[in-house]
């Protein structure tokens, strides 16, 4: 009875998933190499990433502070330091990461 109750679930569980798309599909063995090669594009985009982030973050700090406070580059130049600083450190902790493992 009980082995019925299951058969029975599992077949509209399936029935459901794939009929939300949810189902689980085999996937085809993928070569060692092109997923390297994946992974690494992944790594250096989100590496430019990081870097670009910071960077206009910063810019946009100290330009807003140059704007309001009416200074010339004076924060403009230190925040895009900072900001440069803080994209290199966030790269670091990235490739560190990934060394780990």
């Amino acid at each position: 009875m009980r082995e019925e109750k299951d058969d029975s679930f599992n077949a509209r569980l399936k029935s459901a998933e794939r009929r939300y798309g949810l189902a689980k599909e085999e996937k085809p063995p993928v070569d060692a190499g092109a997923e390297a090669d994946r992974s690494l594009a992944a790594l250096a985009f989100r590496a430019g990433t990081e870097m670009l982030a910071g960077l206009i973050v910063g810019v946009s700090v100290g330009w807003g502070l140059d704007h309001w406070l009416h200074t010339r580059a004076l924060f403009l130049v230190i925040f895009a330091l900072l900001g440069g600083s803080a994209g290199v450190l966030n790269v670091w902790r990235l490739v560190r990461t990934m060394d780990v493992k």
